[in-house]
């Protein structure tokens, strides 16, 4: 089950039809978050990313649209696909209504929720080899848009369909300025020593939620430091550890680019630091 506009309806139901503005211009954003026994983790950082996104692209927001309508809405698709005793991967997309070209006929919006099963509870750190590469053929544009998550996604389809075809688990893309933004399907922090470096928003990655509570989290950690700022290839090299963060795995560990293998000490610490965070929300 779906829901779509607040109605629930079968998967297969043909509700979305040919003039669709996210499958026309991609004219849409998402929010990817995980459910724990009908609990939504970090919920509140997901929903005023989404506020924020919809004002940055002219989205009319509905007045029903509270945090709290959307969380109600968000737990009955969970319930509806029986997965309120489970954790569970919840999308909630927001697309401009049909009609107009480029130019919108109205800046009115749906929403779409989509539930699927996890099979873990928590964040759990997956330590098997996960090698990487650098994603060249094409960059991300550094700008506030770049920020967002919206469905303009296909230099993330492309740079999937590379590291397919190459033995690769992920790839990095870079920016036009030649610097490290982001993996294909989230956020990098790169560690050397007790210092942990994470690229800034201004070179164009994704305003990640689980970005934005690790570096809360490294920010009170003793002895640890943390640097939003420029990642090179070049410093790749020389990293003892680098891991991917996004909001369904939480913490990846990379274990290899090109020649150079890594630990993963400081994302060990760190994924149970991140579920404690995850149970107070």
């Amino acid at each position: 089950m779906v829901q779509f506009n607040g109605r629930l309806l079968a998967d297969d139901d043909n509700f979305l039809g040919s003039k669709n503005r996210g499958l026309r211009y991609g004219d849409s954003l998402f929010e990817a978050l995980r459910s724990i026994n009908g609990k939504l983790i970090f919920w509140e950082d997901h929903y005023l990313r989404l506020m924020a996104s919809m004002r940055i692209l002219r989205m009319e927001i509905p007045m029903e649209f509270t945090m709290e309508y959307l969380e109600e809405k968000i737990l009955e698709t969970i319930s509806a696909n029986q997965l309120e005793k489970d954790a569970a991967r919840v999308r909630l997309t927001i697309f401009r209504n049909d009609g107009g070209l480029y130019l919108p006929e109205t800046n009115n919006v749906s929403f779409l929720i989509e539930t699927s099963p996890l099979s873990s509870p928590f964040y759990v750190l997956d330590d098997t080899a996960y090698e990487v590469e650098l994603f060249k053929d094409f960059y991300i544009n550094p700008d506030m848009l770049s920020n967002l998550k919206t469905n303009n996604k296909i230099l993330n389809v492309v740079g999937s369909i590379f590291a397919e075809e190459n033995g690769y688990q992920n790839c990095l893309l870079i920016n036009n300025q030649k610097q490290i933004v982001e993996f294909l399907n989230g956020n990098i922090f790169v560690v050397k020593g007790n210092t942990i470096k994470t690229p800034p928003l201004e070179h164009g990655c994704l305003n990640g939620i689980v970005r934005k509570k690790l570096i809360e989290i490294i920010k009170k950690t003793e002895g640890w430091v943390l640097e939003e700022s420029a990642v090179s290839p070049f410093e790749l090299q020389k990293a003892d550890e680098i891991f991917l963060t996004n909001s369904i795995m939480g913490i990846r560990p990379i274990t290899k680019y090109r020649k150079k293998t890594y630990t993963s000490d400081k994302a060990k610490s760190l994924v149970g630091k991140l579920n404690a965070m995850a149970r107070l929300t």
